[in-house]
C-alpha cells in the first residue's frame, strides 16, 4: 500500500472548498460535536488508495466496538493518549523540511449520525471543521473526500452527494506531525486532534454562498457607506431595517445614515440580513474607517492608542478547545481591566471570540496561523518563508484568515503571522491582502524595514529605543526609499512587558511614552493567560503543570506560564497594575489647591457612563465621602474641579481617594464597577509621642531592653515581650523571579548566585552595651569573594516598644544590584492573621506598584501569597506604616515603621521557596517567616525583554531601616 505522500507535501489541502465567511444562516445545521470513537496509532499508517480498502476504518461497517470514546472538540493528549509537550522556539522533531519522523502519532476518529428525516434527498451539504491539528484526511460513508492542513483555520468539504438517508459515518485520520507543522511553531503546547467544532451545513438551492461586508464611516459628515458582496443566488437582497433600508442591491456602494460609528469604546452594531429565496443570512454591521495618516493609525478620523494584550486560546483542562463561556470570561475580564485591544497570537481565534469582540468592544489584530520560529536556531537556513515550494501554503493561510474574518468590525489590522523570519512568501501574503482586502492595514513584525507592510512593529524594545522611534530618530536602513517608507509608518509594540511570574515592571513608563509621541500606537502585553495544565494528586491536591512535567526530552520549562491570568483565570497582581496603567480616566489630586484634575483618556466616548465619588480615611478608617461633581467630559477633555471640604485630622494620616465607576449596568460590567481611581494625602502622620527610654539590664542569662530579650554574647534578639522572634538578622536574598532569572533577557539571578548572595555567612564584629542602647556590628559576606555588607544594629526601647535602627553598607566591588535589603525574623506559626496600614490590598513592587492604594487591610498569612506556577518572590506589601500579626486569641506582634517599611510573611523560607518547582511542593512549617524590608530591586521584564529601569534598581550602597516591635496580648 502506498504511503500518504500528501502528509509530507507542500500542498495545503485537496478536495477542500474555497474559503468563505462564517455565516449566521437559517439553513439547517447538524452539530457533530460530542462523543466520537477513537484510537491512537503510534505511526502514520499506509493509505489504501482513493476510496479506502473494504474493511478499513473508514468503511461504514467497520467494527469500532473495541475503540474508546473521545470528546470532540478535544486534544487527545489531554485525555490520556500520549502526553503534551511544550517548546517555545525549538521544533520537537528534526529540522528536515518537509519531512517528519516515522514516529508520528495518528488518531483515527469515527462518528455515526442520522440525517434528519425532512432533509431533501440529494441536497447539497458542507462539512465544516473549525480546527484540526495538524493534518487530517476525511472519508464520508467510506469515500475519501480530501485532506487539509492549517490547524487553526476552517476547512470545508462538499459532502452532500455522499450522504444518504438514515445512518452516515464520518471517518477522520489526524496526524500529529506533517509538513504543515513546520509552519506552526507558535510558543505553546504541542497538542493534537479535532479541537474545534465540527458542523454539517445544509446548502439550499437558491441560497447564499458567501458575504463580504465593507462598512465605512465618514467622520466629517456622519454618513456611512455600505457595500455587501454576495456569492450565490444572483437576486439576493440586503435589508437594514434600523436605517430604513430594504431591498438594497448587493455589490453596490450605498450611502446610508447618518450612522453611529463602531469603536471599541462604543461598539455600535446594526442588524442586517441578506435574503435569497432559499436562505437568509444575518449580519452585524459596524461602520468604521481605518486609515494611516500623518504616521498615525486612525479609526474614524481619530488616532488610536492600543492598550492591548496578546491572547493565546487556553483552558487548563481543555487546552485550545475553549468554550464560549471561557471566551466570554476572557473578554469580560479584559474590559473590566481596561484592556481595549487584543492580538490573536499567533493564529485566528475561534470565530465566536471575534463575535464577542464585535459585541462588547475590543480592537483586534487578527493574526494568520503562521510561525517558523525554530529555523532561527539554524540562522534561518531552510526557512519556508523564502522557499517558493511553500508559497501556496502561505497564501492559502492568509486567504482563509481573511475570508473567514473580514466581516468583523473589531478587526483593525491583518497580521501575516509571527516570528517567521523574512522572505518572498511573506511579501506575497501582504500583496494579496493589499489587493483583495485593502480596508485594513497589514502588520508583520519580523522585517524591521517594513517594506511590504503598513505599520512598523517591534517586540520588547527598551524604553529609550521606543522614545527614539516615537521621535522618528531610529537608525536608518540601507535602502533610502525603504527607510522613508518605514519612517512614515505608525509604530506598534506587538509584544512588550513580558508578564511571566511576578511583574511585569515598566508599564507606566511605556504608557507615558505612548501618550507623548503620536507615532506610537501603543502595544500588546505578552500575554493574557498562563498555559498551565491542571493536574490532581491522589489526595485531591490540584496544581498546574508546565514544560518538562510530562517527561519531555526537549522543553522550555515554565516559559509557557507568562500570562496576566493564572491558568484558572484568576487575575494576577500584574493585571491589577495593568488595569491602573490602562485606566480611561486619570486623576491628579492637588490638596494644596483643593482641586482634582480629571482627564478623559478615551478616544471616542465621553464620560456620561461614569459617576465620580470621593472618600476620606484616617489611618485607613473611612470617616467621610460623597459624590464628586464632575461634568461630562468629551474624549481627551480635562477639567479641574474643587475638592470637598473635609477635616484634615491631627496627628494621623488622612488620605483622599477619588474614583470613577459605572453609573449603570453595561454589557461587560455591573453598575458600580470601578474603572479608575486616584489618591493623595491630606494630612501626614504626626510625630510619635516621646516615651521614657528603657535601659539595658542583665536578666538571668540574657540582656533585657524594654520588651526585648537578647543573647548577651551575640547580641541576637531572642524575644519581644516573651514572643520568640527567631533571632532576626539582616538579609538580602529573595527567591528569584522569572524576570530575575532572565531566560530570554539579561537576568540578574545568575550574578546573584555567582556572588553567593544566597549563601551569605555572618561574622560578629562587636557587641556594645551603651547607657540606653544595644549596638551590634556584623559583617555579611559570601565564600570566595572579597565583597560584603557591614551591618549595624542599634536597639533602643521604651516600656512597650523595642526600636531597631538598621544600617547596611556595601563594601567591595559590586557589579550588580541587591535583590532586597531588610530584616529576616520568624514567628510562631499560629500568628496567621494579618492587618496593616499601608499599600494594598495586593502584592506590589517598586515598578509594579500602580495597582495598590493606601488603606487599612486584613488578610491571612496564607492569603498573602501569589501562587505563581513556578514558586518565586511574591506577596510583598509596600509602604507599610504598621503591621500586626496575631493568633486566634488576639496575641501577637505589632511592627511600627518610622516612617515606613515593606513586608512579606510566609510559612516557608526564601530558600524553600527558591527550591520548589511547583506551589504544592511547598510545605508549611511551624514558623511564619517574616521579612521587614527597607527596599527591593524592581521586577522589570527580563524573562523576555528589558530589565529593571535604573530608577527602580536597588544599588549596593548604604541603606537604613527603622522599625519598632511591640508585643500584642489578647
Amino acid at each position: 500500500m502506498p504511503e500518504d505522500t500528501a502528509l509530507e507535501g507542500f500542498a495545503p489541502s485537496a478536495g477542500a472548498r474555497a474559503p468563505r465567511a462564517r455565516l449566521r444562516s437559517d439553513a439547517p445545521t447538524l452539530d457533530l460535536n460530542g462523543t466520537w470513537r477513537f484510537r491512537l496509532l503510534p505511526e502514520a499508517p499506509e493509505i489504501s488508495g482513493d476510496t479506502g480498502a473494504p474493511g478499513g476504518f473508514e468503511a461504514p461497517d467497520f467494527d469500532d466496538t473495541t475503540w474508546n470514546d473521545l470528546p470532540v472538540p478535544a486534544h487527545w493528549q489531554l485525555h490520556g493518549y500520549g502526553t503534551p509537550a511544550y517548546t517555545n522556539v525549538h521544533y520537537p522533531f528534526p529540522l528536515d523540511p518537509p519531512f517528519v519522523p516515522d514516529e508520528n502519532p495518528t488518531g483515527e476518529y469515527r462518528r455515526a449520525f442520522d440525517l434528519p428525516g425532512d432533509r431533501p434527498a440529494g441536497g447539497d451539504a458542507v462539512l465544516r471543521f473549525d480546527g484540526v491539528d495538524s493534518f487530517f484526511r476525511l472519508w464520508v460513508n467510506g469515500t475519501e473526500v480530501g485532506f487539509a492542513t492549517g490547524s487553526r483555520l476552517v476547512s470545508e468539504f462538499d459532502v452532500g452527494h455522499l450522504l444518504r438517508p438514515g445512518r452516515n459515518v464520518l471517518a477522520v485520520r489526524v496526524h500529529q506531525w506533517s509538513a504543515a507543522s513546520y509552519l506552526e511553531d507558535q510558543d505553546m503546547w504541542w497538542l493534537s486532534g479535532i479541537f474545534r467544532d465540527v458542523t454539517l451545513l445544509d446548502r439550499p438551492a437558491e441560497g447564499i454562498e458567501d458575504v463580504a461586508v465593507v462598512a465605512d464611516h465618514d467622520h466629517t459628515t456622519g454618513i456611512g457607506t455600505l457595500r455587501v458582496d454576495v456569492e450565490g443566488f444572483p437576486g439576493a437582497r440586503l435589508h437594514l431595517p434600523e436605517l430604513g433600508l430594504t431591498d438594497l442591491e448587493p455589490g453596490v456602494v450605498h450611502r446610508v445614515g447618518p450612522v453611529e460609528p463602531w469603536s471599541a469604546e462604543t461598539p455600535r452594531l446594526y442588524d442586517a440580513e441578506v435574503v435569497a429565496p432559499g436562505e437568509r443570512v444575518r449580519l452585524r454591521v459596524g461602520f468604521r474607517t481605518i486609515a494611516i495618516e500623518d504616521g498615525e493609525l486612525k479609526v474614524n478620523g481619530r488616532p488610536l492608542l492600543l492598550r492591548g494584550v496578546n491572547r493565546h486560546e487556553w483552558h487548563p483542562d481543555h487546552g485550545r478547545a475553549v468554550s464560549l463561556e471561557a471566551m466570554r470570561e476572557d473578554v469580560l475580564l479584559m474590559k473590566r481591566h481596561n484592556v481595549n485591544a487584543v492580538r490573536t497570537s499567533h493564529y485566528p481565534p475561534h470565530p465566536d471570540f471575534l463575535d464577542l469582540c464585535d459585541e462588547l468592544g475590543l480592537w483586534v489584530v487578527d493574526e494568520c496561523d503562521l510561525e517558523t520560529h525554530g529555523f532561527e536556531v539554524v540562522d534561518w537556513r531552510g526557512n519556508p518563508s523564502d522557499d517558493p515550494r511553500w508559497r501556496d501554503a502561505y497564501l492559502d493561510r492568509i486567504r482563509r484568515t481573511v475570508a473567514r474574518d473580514r466581516n468583523h468590525p473589531s478587526i483593525i489590522l491583518w497580521s501575516l503571522g509571527n516570528e517567521s523570519g523574512r522572505g518572498e512568501n511573506l511579501r506575497a501574503m501582504a500583496d494579496w491582502v493589499h489587493e483583495h482586502e485593502p480596508s485594513r492595514p497589514v502588520h508583520y513584525e519580523g522585517e524591521w524595514d517594513s517594506s511590504h507592510v503598513d505599520v512598523y512593529s517591534r517586540m520588547y524594545p527598551e524604553h529609550d529605543e521606543v522614545e527614539t522611534i516615537g521621535k522618528g530618530e531610529e537608525p536608518v536602513t540601507e535602502d533610502p526609499e525603504v527607510d522613508d517608507h518605514r519612517r512614515s509608518l505608525p509604530f506598534v509594540l506587538c509584544e512588550y512587558a513580558h508578564a511571566m511570574g511576578a511583574g511585569p515592571g515598566g508599564l507606566e513608563e511605556y504608557q507615558r511614552l505612548f501618550e507623548r509621541h503620536p507615532r506610537l500606537v501603543g502595544g500588546f502585553v505578552w500575554e493574557w493567560i498562563d498555559h498551565g495544565i491542571r493536574r490532581r494528586e491522589p489526595d485531591g491536591t490540584e496544581w498546574f503543570a508546565y514544560g518538562g512535567d510530562f517527561g519531555e526530552v526537549l522543553h522550555d520549562g515554565n516559559f509557557v506560564a507568562d500570562g496576566l491570568l493564572l491558568p484558572d483565570r484568576t487575575p494576577s497582581p500584574g493585571l491589577t497594575a495593568l488595569a491602573r496603567t490602562f485606566a480611561p480616566v486619570r486623576f491628579a489630586v492637588d490638596p494644596g489647591a483643593a482641586t482634582v484634575a480629571v482627564e478623559n483618556l478615551l478616544t471616542f466616548a465621553d464620560t456620561a457612563h461614569l459617576a465620580f465619588d470621593w472618600e476620606v480615611a484616617e489611618e485607613g478608617e473611612v470617616f467621610g465621602g460623597g459624590t464628586l461633581s464632575v461634568p461630562v467630559l468629551a474624549p481627551g477633555e480635562r477639567v479641574e474641579v474643587p475638592l470637598p471640604e473635609v477635616p484634615r485630622g491631627e496627628g494621623a494620616e488622612v488620605w483622599l481617594t477619588v474614583t470613577a465607576h459605572l453609573a449603570a449596568d453595561l454589557p461587560w460590567a455591573a453598575m458600580g464597577h470601578e474603572v479608575a481611581w486616584g489618591q493623595a494625602p491630606l494630612a501626614d502622620r504626626g510625630p510619635a509621642s516621646e516615651q521614657a527610654p528603657a535601659y539595658p539590664l542583665l536578666d538571668g542569662g540574657g540582656l533585657r531592653l524594654g520588651p526585648g530579650l537578647f543573647d548577651v554574647r551575640t547580641g541576637r534578639l531572642l524575644s519581644v515581650g516573651g514572643l520568640d522572634v527567631g533571632e532576626p538578622r539582616a538579609g538580602v536574598w529573595r527567591a528569584p523571579t522569572d524576570n530575575d532569572e532572565g531566560l530570554h533577557g539579561m537576568g540578574l539571578a545568575p550574578f546573584w548566585r555567582a556572588f553567593g548572595l544566597d549563601r551569605l555567612t555572618e561574622r560578629r564584629v562587636a557587641v556594645n552595651v551603651a547607657d540606653d542602647a544595644l549596638e551590634v556590628r556584623t559583617r555579611l559576606a559570601p565564600a570566595a569573594r572579597d565583597l560584603g555588607l557591614d551591618v549595624a544594629y542599634r536597639w533602643t526601647a521604651d516600656a512597650h516598644t523595642l526600636w531597631l535602627d538598621l544600617t547596611v553598607t556595601a563594601t567591595g566591588e559590586w557589579i550588580c544590584p541587591l535583590p532586597r535589603l531588610g530584616l529576616d525574623l520568624t514567628l510562631p506559626g499560629d500568628l496567621g492573621a494579618v492587618e496593616w496600614f499601608g499599600y494594598g490590598p495586593g502584592e506590589a513592587y517598586r515598578d509594579v506598584a500602580q495597582g495598590v492604594r493606601v488603606g487599612r487591610f486584613t488578610d491571612t498569612v496564607d492569603g498573602l501569597q501569589t501562587p505563581y506556577l513556578r514558586p518565586q518572590e511574591n506577596g510583598r506589601r509596600l509602604g507599610t506604616r504598621w503591621l500586626e500579626l496575631w493568633d486566634e486569641a488576639g496575641s501577637g506582634l505589632r511592627i511600627q515603621g518610622d516612617p515606613e517599611f515593606e513586608f512579606t510573611a510566609r510559612r516557608w523560607s526564601d530558600h524553600e521557596l527558591d527550591a520548589a518547582r511547583h506551589p504544592h511542593e511547598l510545605v508549611a512549617g511551624d514558623r511564619v517567616h517574616l521579612r521587614v524590608d527597607t527596599d527591593h530591586h524592581g521586577m522589570g521584564s527580563a524573562s523576555c525583554g528589558p530589565g529593571v529601569l535604573p530608577v527602580h534598581g536597588l544599588l549596593a550602597g548604604t541603606h537604613r531601616l527603622r522599625a519598632g516591635f511591640t508585643r500584642l496580648r489578647g
